[in-house]
């Protein structure tokens, strides 16, 4: 009984921090991602959308996560050329 106590509770530790890390992960890239939205830029709410399916995308590429910054300010560079030629 006390080795299902301890295993239990080694497991339920260890699925914590797994979980916190993975919380802790996707909000520094969707803070990340928004960094790239300035505050005074006319079309804030849309840049804003933009650049959180431009995060989407790059998960679904599975951008490296060291190529995640480089990656992303193109992508905000495209859509402020893009707003630009509207």
């Amino acid at each position: 009984m006390d080795y299902f106590i301890i295993a239990i509770a080694t497991l339920s530790g260890l699925y914590f921090h797994w979980w916190l890390y993975v919380r802790i992960k996707r909000w520094s890239n969707r803070d990340l991602a928004l960094s790239f939205v300035e505050h005074e830029h006319p079309e804030q709410q849309l840049k804003q959308d933009y650049m959180l399916k431009q995060l989407e995308l790059a998960q679904q590429q599975k951008v490296a996560h060291k190529q995640l910054p480089k990656w992303l300010e193109q992508a905000a560079h495209a859509f402020d050329q893009q707003q630009r030629n509207s």
